[in-house]
């Protein structure tokens, strides 16, 4: 293992906008690891697809909403990949539905998912970095998490809550040479968005569009590569959605 290569791991990869960053790191140069909670094949396409991109990648299968899970499939990436330089804690659900109607499980379930992986993700994650004394965390939150959206409280709220903590380890770990910033797209075409209206969402963005996966992917690429000196931000790109 060259101490010149660098290492990603990217939670929920397997497709969509985790997909789209996987496949920019690679093309930065990063090794990747995968992490997927299900599909197995789309995580072996993603897989191939970043080999033939000529990096070292591998698909890991767990749930980041368990503990323990997280914390053995970083000691696992250490083990193949020898180090870990950037995390983006991209993994997510939604069970959309107006709260006075929302059950308990599907507020955990998204809690969990959404919010908690992200402390279960970085607390094994930060250890390596601390002794690297360098590292770059990224955490996907939403537009949701800074303006709330109605029949999403349970989402809202998870997003929202990666604000604060992005806000908070970067001036933790700062002294570290480790960054934490956040990305909050907006409308983004993916599998979350294709039942919705999109021409009707678009008339409300001033770009007059919704985003691809690799605009994303694009500012994850920035935070990791091209931003030194920038920590303990959210970084919205959601065609100019929310100013």
């Amino acid at each position: 293992m060259s101490e010149d290569k660098k290492v990603a791991l990217v939670t929920g990869a397997s497709r969509g906008i985790g997909k789209a960053c996987a496949i920019e790191l690679a093309k930065a140069g990063y090794d990747v690891a995968v992490s997927y909670a299900g599909n197995e094949e789309a995580a072996n396409k993603t897989v191939t697809e970043l080999k033939d991109l000529g990096v070292n990648a591998k698909a890991y299968k767990f749930d980041v909403s368990d503990k323990e899970a997280c914390a053995k499939a970083v000691e696992e990436v250490l083990a193949d990949f020898g180090k870990l330089d950037v995390l983006v804690n991209n993994a997510g659900i939604t069970r959309d539905g107006l709260f006075m109607r929302m059950s308990a499980e599907n507020w955990e379930a998204v809690i969990n998912t959404n919010l908690s992986s992200a402390f279960y993700m970085t607390s094994p994650a930060i250890k390596t970095m601390i002794k690297q004394r360098s590292g770059c965390i990224i955490n996907m939150s939403s537009i949701v998490g800074v303006m709330g959206n109605a029949g999403q409280a349970n989402y809202s709220a998870a997003k929202a809550g990666l604000i604060g903590f992005t806000k908070s380890l970067a001036k933790e770990l700062g002294s570290r040479n480790i960054r934490v910033n956040a990305i909050a797209p907006g409308f983004i075409q993916t599998d979350m968005t294709k039942d919705l209206d999109t021409e009707k969402i678009a008339e409300h963005i001033p770009l007059k569009r919704l985003g691809q996966p690799e605009d994303i992917a694009k500012a994850v690429r920035f935070l990791a590569e091209d931003a030194p000196y920038i920590t303990g931000q959210v970084i919205g790109v959601d065609g100019g959605l929310v100013v």
